[in-house]
């Protein structure tokens, strides 16, 4: 089964915890069996793996994501990359020249696209591949997996089949409607469009083909940042006569708000918190180290992280994003391909920052050109470079680099440093990479 995951931009209905490096699909909020949490990201890769462990997964997706998705899912998984953002048709266009001539996936074979993060049970997944063995078979030249609403929602597009076989031709489909619309839709045995389909690869290629010049996969990413932004289902799904949807009435949930997050957690609180007796349908995710306490409270979400807390009745937090686009502010959390950072302290002429690096891993070897920087190990074993000089390291040990040196580190342990930044211009953009010592 070929997979491809579209991966999108920041999501800042789930602010704190999601800002414009950290999407919501990373935040770890789901317990698992073991105790440990995993993102929505990490529990579809798992259960994609646990249903077909032999199935090609692709991720469609910014280079902002790229350190995030090698950091909770490992270096094997295939990411489709794009330039920049440009909409879902060229994402998907990209992906499928991506998957046919880099990885040499036959034309006939199917390719299954569907958010990355849905939360779902293992029954959707065997459902994929149903819904890709359609495709193969030529039931249509895209097959769509159509929802089976549970109630009128204002969020969704709808398909309406033209019977109410498992498998039907499409009748129509139907803009995000209003409430008593959106009644009337289902009345009429409508389905949410959950923005999953199907297609022989043949299919998208030779469509993406008709609507762009370009010759390959590598073209294609060259010519990426001139195509027109348009979506998918404006470049291709209205203007298909042959199409057909398949019906899924197993569980499917789109947390994209703070509200319907929360009706799938397992639990109220994650993180430092703690309730009195009298708070009703509260749930708590506090990523800072300091306890959190809530009293009396009902119906609300509290979330704290190094980028804010939020106090929102649930209803009232699926209005959060005006709010939050007015909010400029440092990063304070990240994820990288290396292991992760946090703000500690910012200061006119200084930055102070927790690095946390995995075991067996470094950073690019790099210099800056406008500020200093000190380390200080506080846990951990590793080693530095510095201007081609190796030392080993460990707990307590300093180590110097003024603008212009190049420096990198590489953990022999998880290892962790306390890394203060020195100058009159501290920007993410004061990097320059290197070639590697080793």
């Amino acid at each position: 089964m070929n997979i491809v995951l579209l991966s999108g931009g920041s999501g800042k209905r789930l602010w704190p915890l999601s800002n414009d490096i950290r999407s919501k699909q990373f935040i770890k909020i789901f317990k698992k069996e073991d105790g440990e949490y995993e993102s929505m990201v990490q529990r579809v890769y798992r259960q994609i793996r646990h249903v077909d462990s032999e199935a090609k997964v692709t991720i469609a997706t910014s280079k902002t994501q790229v350190s995030a998705i090698h950091n909770q899912l490992g270096k094997e998984v295939g990411i489709s990359l794009e330039p920049c953002r440009r909409d879902t048709f060229p994402a998907i266009a990209l992906a499928t020249a991506y998957l046919h001539d880099v990885l040499g996936v036959s034309e006939e074979e199917a390719v299954v696209v569907c958010p990355v993060d849905p939360y779902v049970d293992e029954t959707y997944f065997h459902a994929l591949k149903d819904l890709g063995e359609l495709a193969e078979k030529d039931a249509a030249n895209l097959v769509l997996m159509g929802i089976e609403p549970t109630y009128p929602s204002e969020k969704y597009g709808y398909i309406i089949p033209k019977s109410a076989d498992h498998v039907s031709e499409v009748e129509t489909f139907k803009e995000k409607p209003d409430a008593k619309t959106a009644e009337e839709y289902i009345s009429r045995g409508a389905l949410w469009n959950g923005g999953v389909f199907a297609y022989k690869l043949k299919y998208v290629l030779n469509r993406a083909h008709e609507l762009i010049d370009f010759h390959d996969y590598y073209d294609l990413f060259d010519k990426y940042e001139t195509l027109t932004k348009i979506s998918f289902d404006y470049a291709v799904v209205e203007k298909e006569e042959s199409i057909a949807v398949m019906r899924f009435a197993g569980e499917w949930k789109d947390l994209g708000t703070w509200n319907t997050l929360t009706e799938a957690m397992e639990e109220a609180v994650v993180g430092n918190g703690i309730m009195d007796e009298s708070c009703e349908n509260v749930h708590v995710i506090n990523e800072l180290d300091v306890p959190l306490l809530c009293m009396g409270l009902k119906d609300v979400v509290v979330s704290a992280s190094p980028d804010g807390i939020l106090v929102s009745d649930k209803n009232k937090s699926s209005y959060i994003k005006p709010y939050v686009d007015g909010i400029d502010g440092q990063i304070m959390y990240a994820e990288k391909s290396w292991g992760s950072y946090r703000v500690l302290d910012v200061e006119d002429g200084s930055m102070t920052i927790k690095v946390t690096l995995n075991a067996g891993h470094k950073m690019n070897y790099h210099s800056h050109e406008r500020r200093d920087e000190v380390w200080t190990v506080i846990a951990g074993t590793g080693k530095t470079i510095v201007d081609g000089m190796e030392q080993q390291v460990g707990v307590g040990d300093v180590i110097t680099m003024q603008a212009g040196c190049k420096h990198t580190i590489i953990a022999t342990t998880e290892l962790k440093l306390i890394e203060v930044q020195l100058g009159k211009e501290i920007s993410a953009e004061d990097k320059i990479k290197h070639e590697s010592e080793e």
